[in-house]
Formats: structure tokens, C-alpha cells, sequence
């Protein structure tokens, strides 16, 4: 079993984080898959990969359905829990590959649980539909209408590609330095027109409880921030590092973690904004970051 859990540890955590939409959730699952696993006798298991899939996904699927009250009574927009990806930590090389943009899951909230769940172990593990029937226990003809309706509600046509454009490093710091000298025109140029940004509080930390959007809107919204920070004589230092699998920025505001933004890109300009700021969402990062900082 400890074999079984070194090699499929990181299958799991993507397949219940992608799952779920939260990294806390994700390892609970994890682990608690792997305490119910212990006790089945290894011959019982004739395909342990596939064995573990469907306990974990099964798991997850029970998670959904009690949080979808919780989420629907959540103040502000719901956004996912981000997750650390540097490239140099071999488990989040591991983490990263086969993980959907941080837009993509966005765009998974529109889903029921069984929806989402034939999704992500197609689009994202790239799973056959047999298997997944199997793993989710449906028929194989059901499990390809419900992938099409999931691609219908998310806005997806049928054969589209769910790879989203990449900012990288270079183009975002293009972006924070046109903030951080006031330069209105350029900030404007890399909004696209319908730019939608948003926050994410859950009532615990200050937040944009309904969208901005609108190019205008938003570009008003972020100078508005950074004229706020000046006024109060609070000092913003943002970080760029990898989050889920792209380039994402880490905001502290007098040295303390506070918000962290995610950019989906389009024709290279910026479609969606957005910012996780409800510290219980924050805290994977935290002890990840800031954990590797304070014992490197």
C-alpha cells in the first residue's frame, strides 16, 4: 500500500482537486481514500489505478452534493482554491501536468457533479469513456451526453480545445508595471472590451460582492486599489509565482499574504481577473510559500 500511495498520491490530489475546486478538501480525500484502501487485500484490487480512481472520484461526488447549499449561500462569487505549482518541486511538476487552467475550473462550477466528473477524468486525465463509465457507473453512452452537455454549458463547441493562452512572466510585468505608474492607456489596451473581474471574500475579507466588469470598470477598480493602499500608507509587494499550472501573482499588503490574482488571457488581452482573497483559501499557498521560505 505504501507503494500503491508514493505512485498514485499525485493522480489522486489532481483528480479530487479538479473535483472539488479546493486543495484542502482534495488532500482529506486523499487520505482518507488511502486509510479505507489499507484495509483491502492488494488481490482484490485486479487494477489498483482504476481501483483507486473510482473510490477517490465516488468520494468526491459525495463532497459535491453536500457543498452545493453551502456554495449557494456563500457571500460573493465562489472562486477555487489555488494551488502552488513552481516548476522546480518535482511533486508540483507532477501536480501541473494534466491539471486544467484556473479559468477551466471556474467554468466547472456551472456543472452538476457527474457532469464535472466526466470531464475532468476526460479532458484533464484522459480517461476512455468505457473507463469512465466504469468508474463513475454510468453507461458509456450516458457518460458522452453528459460531456456534451457539459461543453454546452461551459461554452465550449463539441471539439474545441479546453488548452487556454498563457500570460507569461514577461507580458504580466508589462501589465503591473502600466498599474504601478498610473499608465491609463496601456492598462486599457490590455483589458479586453468585456474584461470581468472577480473577487472572491466569502465574507471574511473584503471583496467586490458582485463582478466588475467592463474595461473601463475594471481598470477604475484596480487604480482605485493601489490609490487606496497609498492613501492608508500600506505597501504592496506583488510576487509573481506559479499557481495552477501558469503564471499567477502572490499580493501582500504590509508583509502579510492577503490576495491572490489569477489572469485568463485571450488574443493577449485580459478576459477574467481573478482574485481569491477569503483567507481560508489562502492558507495551501501560505504553507507553501511562505513554509518553503522560512525553512529554506
Amino acid at each position: 500500500m505504501e507503494d500503491l500511495y508514493a505512485k498514485y498520491k499525485g493522480l489522486l490530489f489532481k483528480l479530487a482537486y479538479q473535483l472539488t475546486g479546493t486543495a484542502t478538501d482534495a488532500e482529506d480525500i486523499v487520505q482518507d481514500v488511502f486509510m479505507k484502501a489499507h484495509g483491502i487485500a492488494l488481490d482484490q484490487m485486479a487494477n489498483p489505478k482504476a481501483y483507486l480512481c473510482k473510490m477517490t472520484t465516488n468520494r468526491c461526488l459525495d463532497v459535491l452534493k453536500s457543498a452545493r447549499k453551502r456554495r449557494e449561500l456563500y457571500i460573493g462569487p465562489w472562486l477555487p482554491e489555488p494551488i502552488p505549482t513552481p516548476d522546480a518541486d518535482a511533486l508540483g511538476a507532477v501536480i501541473q501536468k494534466d491539471l486544467l487552467s484556473y479559468a477551466m475550473l471556474v467554468l466547472l462550477e456551472r456543472l452538476t457533479p457527474a457532469e464535472r466528473a466526466v470531464f475532468v477524468l476526460r479532458e484533464a486525465l484522459c480517461f476512455e469513456y468505457a473507463d469512465i463509465a466504469e468508474l463513475i457507473g454510468k453507461g458509456e453512452t450516458n457518460c458522452r451526453k453528459l460531456m456534451s452537455r457539459a461543453r454546452g454549458k461551459m461554452g465550449m463547441a463539441e471539439e474545441a480545445s479546453v488548452s487556454i493562452e498563457e500570460a507569461g512572466e514577461e507580458w504580466i510585468g508589462r501589465f503591473l508595471i502600466a498599474l504601478e505608474q498610473g499608465n491609463v492607456s496601456t492598462v486599457l489596451s490590455l483589458l479586453s472590451e468585456d474584461v470581468v473581474l472577480l473577487s472572491d471574500g466569502g465574507g471574511k475579507a473584503l471583496a467586490a460582492i458582485q463582478p466588475v466588469a467592463t474595461r473601463e470598470r475594471v481598470a477604475q477598480f484596480l487604480f482605485g486599489l493601489i490609490r487606496k493602499a497609498a492613501q492608508d500608507g500600506m505597501s504592496l509587494q506583488v510576487e509573481i509565482t506559479g499557481l495552477n499550472g501558469q503564471t499567477g501573482l502572490v499580493i501582500r499588503t504590509g508583509g502579510q499574504l492577503e490576495t491572490i490574482a489569477l489572469l485568463h488571457v485571450e488574443q493577449e488581452t485580459i478576459r477574467h481577473i481573478y482574485f481569491i482573497r477569503n483567507p481560508d483559501k489562502l492558507q495551501f499557498v501560505v504553507s507553501s510559500i511562505d513554509g518553503s521560505t522560512s525553512s529554506g
